[in-house]
């Protein structure tokens, strides 16, 4: 039973609506409010269903004539009509006022009056009566299958006789067992009497004995074989065993220098020795804004290639054939024709295998195909566009459009926020091994520094080796850059860790009371690595994360990554979800998309990524420095995307 059936048009004007439910006549509207902002806007058409709390929504576009049909019935339901009879409710009412849309356009939409019911009842009839005309299959009794025609003495198998061949077999095979029979008969009769006895004494022996007789025969064959090389004459000079060891021209051995045993205490910066060094060395830009966080660069060909292509048209053509040239370049072209799957299938099979030549996840590249296709599907073009271009154009709108998340997240207007309600902002970090979580956690201490907030490192790393000491080396230098002297005597950057071995929602936990006494505006929680599969790690992640209920939830993720980061994120999710005791379980809310400096133009882990979760990325790591933190600049990253 359907819930209800619209029509309306891409400018959000409802032409026809159908009930099938008693209630509220505005029972559709969050459903399909839900659908345009999650699906139509977000360009995420690839698959035609889509899931609101206890509905499931079917839909398909009309692009010629800018119509959208919606179904939506109890998602507990099986209903096989349903992809039917949107297909016949589309190319009904389309017929019917084809007309009024082809000669009035917007004004036949917003004045028209479309009464559809009869027409939709009827077809509804139809296809519900179509499915059950198909019987279901039955199952077969036991009297109809092979097995039954099995006796208990076929299925009895003695010890050292081979079991009979299946009598399921080709003709082919047949044909070849019958030729081996013949001749496994001639050779039977060819062998001698000493032959023949010998198999004889085969037969009567077991099948253990036969295995022990041929292990026999197979090591006095070996034994032979290496008699013979053992003949062979010695070298004279054999290597030396044991291996010498090796001496550092340049060693040091004076043991103090590589002493870091000098630590800092909790809540006390002067225990350690501030440390000197170049700051050009660690910011490298001396010019850049202090505080400013820069947009994603990237610099584009297209404006070297439209002079090279104003250079090649403008030169004259002094081949022969000069009008068959135009005619070709003219080939491509679409005159005020609708494109069909057929015109779009080769250009998108091209652009499927650029996105995942560029790094974009195969499932992620097919859905974004298929969502462009839909999109274009029946729709009029222009008299000088051609195929390719229009559908390029398509997809780069919709890269732009997934890039763009539905929830900006500001970072700094959320901090002067908790500072307003005298409290920490808190931002935790997660993610797999290895993909730069210190690193990238020091550079967002630093700009955070640079806009006036004083931070509280946690180190709730208890895991890994030389983490907290990685930390607190961070923490020397970021004072070393920003110190107390140039912000009145207050230290903007602390670390509080309690060693390894600890549990980590409790040091975070400690951590952000710690703050709020000692009025620390930002706490930023460095976590463990943990592979996505890693259940246990995935409990104490979801554990932290639902006790110390932070402001900010931070997945980073290597730009490096193609098909794992769909993996990554999913799985992340799903764990957070599965593993919190919360009713409302708390997920990710942004990305820190890192290593962005090492993958050239193979920027798809950005569209993957975000596609995935539609979570914003909120900053980009490019460097080594602490100042090579970008903002994500969606035209820069499809630029590089798009570029061949």
């Amino acid at each position: 039973m359907l819930d209800f059936f619209t029509i309306f048009s891409k400018g959000g004007l409802v032409l026809w609506c159908f009930q099938g439910v008693r209630g509220p006549a505005s029972a559709a509207t969050a459903p399909v409010n839900a659908l345009i902002r999650s699906v139509l806007l977000q360009e995420r058409g690839g698959n035609n269903s889509f899931t609101h709390e206890a509905l499931t929504l079917k839909y398909k576009l009309d692009n010629q004539f800018e119509l959208v049909f919606v179904v939506g019935f109890q998602k507990i339901l099986t209903l096989t009509y349903v992809d039917k009879l949107i297909d016949d409710v589309h190319k009904e009412f389309r017929d019917k006022y084809r007309n009024e849309f082809q000669q009035k356009g917007t004004l036949g939409i917003l004045n028209g009056t479309f009464d559809f019911k009869d027409d939709f009842l009827r077809l509804l009839r139809e296809a519900e009566e179509s499915s059950k005309v198909r019987a279901p299959t039955v199952m077969k009794t036991f009297e109809q299958s092979v097995k039954s025609q099995k006796t208990v003495k076929c299925m009895i198998e003695t010890r050292g006789e081979k079991p009979k061949e299946k009598v399921k077999n080709k003709k082919n095979k047949g044909s070849k067992k019958e030729g081996n029979e013949a001749v496994t008969a001639s050779s039977k009769a060819a062998p001698s009497e000493k032959q023949s006895s010998a198999t004889g004494d085969k037969e009567e022996l077991t099948k253990d004995e036969i295995l022990q007789k041929n292990r026999e025969e197979f090591f006095k064959r070996h034994m032979k074989a290496g008699e013979k090389s053992s003949k062979s004459p010695k070298p004279d000079a054999q290597k030396e065993k044991g291996k010498k060891p090796r001496v550092w021209d340049l060693g040091n051995s004076n043991a103090k220098v590589l002493d870091y045993s000098n630590s800092t205490t909790n809540g006390n910066s002067e225990a350690s020795p501030m440390e000197e060094f170049d700051p050009d060395m660690a910011l490298r830009d001396r010019n850049r804004e202090p505080g400013r966080l820069y947009d994603l660069e990237y610099e584009s060909d297209e404006e070297a290639e439209e002079e090279k292509i104003m250079q090649n048209t403008s030169k004259p053509s002094t081949k022969k054939g000069g009008l068959g040239g135009m005619f070709g370049m003219l080939k491509g072209l679409v005159g005020s024709k609708s494109l069909t799957r057929q015109d779009m299938d080769p250009v998108l099979e091209k652009m499927k295998d650029h996105l995942i030549a560029k790094n974009v996840a195969a499932e992620i590249a097919v859905q974004l195909c298929e969502s462009v296709a839909k999109k274009l599907e029946g729709k009029v073009m222009g008299t000088f566009t051609t195929v390719t271009s229009t559908v390029k154009q398509a997809l780069q709108e919709a890269l732009v459009q997934i890039l763009q998340p539905q929830r900006r997240v500001d970072v700094l207007r959320d901090v002067m926020d908790a500072q307003r309600h005298r409290r920490p902002y808190v931002v935790t970090f997660c993610g797999v091994n290895g993909v730069g979580k210190s690193t990238n956690l020091a550079k967002i201490s630093f700009w955070l520094i640079e806009n006036g907030f004083s931070v509280l490192i946690a180190a709730c790393d208890t895991f890994r080796a030389g983490a907290v000491e990685q930390l607190r080396t961070h923490t020397r230098r970021l004072n070393a850059l920003h110190p107390p002297e140039s912000h009145g005597g207050r230290t903007m950057v602390q670390l509080y860790e309690k060693g390894y071995g600890k549990d980590a929602a409790g040091i975070a936990m400690e951590a952000i009371s710690y703050a709020r006494n000692q009025g620390f505006d930002v706490v930023l929680v460095d976590t463990a690595g943990r592979m996505q599969d890693n259940a246990p790690l995935m409990t104490a992640l979801a554990k932290l994360i639902a006790v110390n209920a932070p402001d900010l939830v931070l997945f980073v993720g290597e730009a490096l990554v193609g098909n794992e980061a769909v993996d990554q994120l999913v799985k992340f999710n799903k764990a957070l979800a599965d593993h919190s005791m919360a009713q409302t379980p708390r997920l990710i809310d942004g990305i820190v998309l890192t290593k962005f400096d090492t993958i050239d133009d193979k920027v798809g882990a950005a569209i993957s990524m975000t596609y995935i979760t539609s979570k914003p990325i909120v900053f980009v790591g490019t460097g080594q420095t602490y100042c090579d933190l970008r903002s994500l600049n969606a035209k820069a990253v499809v630029a590089a995307l798009m570029k061949a």
